[in-house]
């Protein structure tokens, strides 16, 4: 157990993981490791794989607290936080507001726009015309994305229009709104937050024609360069950056902004992850290992943030 953590401050721990996402087979490798870490530090703790009966589950199990590690719907968007604030359960992570918004990539940029902070254009693609408005007053290359997806399920790379129709469809089976955003040209980076630290950034390098899930969960020779290169002055300054973004959509306790940095030095932000990976290959764990964290101490710092918000 780790100095200055009580024992009797997490009488019984539920590690949520699985669910009915795409994202399933990622959030229950992170759960398990999660789950590991807990109990390697002393701590009550038992792993879910979530379904509909979640609720009697967590009333059966007299549950104290939960380390939420379900990715994307369901676990992500604010349903399960709902749930959890209902049953009077503290809860890691974002409350419904906050996993709804920053879920919803759509809403997401609106927000941020909305607040004059540096996010590419877009388009919402409903038909087939919309996508040749977006070919026109976006140009190319573009990036089209299902916006309740994540782990870049369903997302594309369109380099000619000839592209644009069969990536649209693909994202469409992925159900919910389509977007087409502008492509930034330049160099992608993440950066995760704790409370209200900023750890150290990631520069993520992938022969890819982007980050997508081969580069995340199957490629071995995708990179990620932490410390990231940048100055200390240029690093302090997008730290405040993505507290800015991260704060913007009520993301709370723990998380990622996702950004890219143009060939003008630009920033742009580009996502929030709510419920990053947490796997001791994941981003955060790397970030945390910069800024001096093992992946328990990291594990613990996240479970001390727990909370309800309603």
């Amino acid at each position: 157990m780790l100095a200055g953590m009580a024992m009797t401050d997490f009488s019984k721990v539920a590690v949520l993981m699985g669910g009915w996402s795409a994202e399933r087979e990622v959030s229950l490798n992170s759960g398990q490791a999660v789950l590991d870490a807990l109990l390697r530090q002393g701590v009550n703790a038992i792993g879910i794989d979530v379904d509909k009966n979640i609720c009697e589950r967590l009333k059966q199990q007299q549950v104290s607290h939960v380390f939420n590690m379900m990715h994307g719907r369901g676990g992500e968007d604010g349903v399960i936080q709902g749930v959890l604030d209902v049953l009077k359960i503290p809860y890691t992570g974002s409350g419904v507001l906050g996993s709804a918004l920053s879920m919803d990539k759509m809403r997401c940029k609106q927000l941020w726009l909305g607040l004059s902070l540096p996010t590419p254009e877009y388009k919402i693609l409903e038909n087939e015309d919309d996508c040749e408005q977006a070919l026109q007053n976006l140009g190319l290359p573009l990036m089209i994305k299902p916006v309740l997806e994540g782990s870049s399920i369903g997302i594309s790379k369109v380099k000619s229009a000839q592209q644009m129709l069969p990536a649209w469809q693909m994202a469409q089976a992925c159900g919910g709104t389509i977007m087409a955003e502008k492509f930034i040209e330049g160099e992608e980076y993440t950066a995760a937050i704790l409370a209200d630290q900023v750890l150290p950034m990631i520069r993520l390098e992938t022969h890819n024609d982007f980050y997508d899930y081969q580069a995340k969960y199957i490629s071995n020779d995708t990179r990620y360069v932490c410390p990231c290169g940048l100055s200390e002055e240029t690093e302090k300054q997008l730290g405040k950056l993505m507290m800015q973004a991260f704060d913007a959509v009520m993301a709370k306790n723990w998380g990622r902004v996702d950004f890219m940095i143009d060939k003008h030095n630009k920033p742009w932000l580009i996502e929030v992850n709510t419920v990053p990976g947490m796997t001791d290959h994941s981003l955060v764990p790397m970030a945390g290992r910069e800024a001096g964290y093992s992946f328990d101490e990291l594990v613990m710092n996240i479970l001390q943030g727990a909370e309800l918000h309603d």
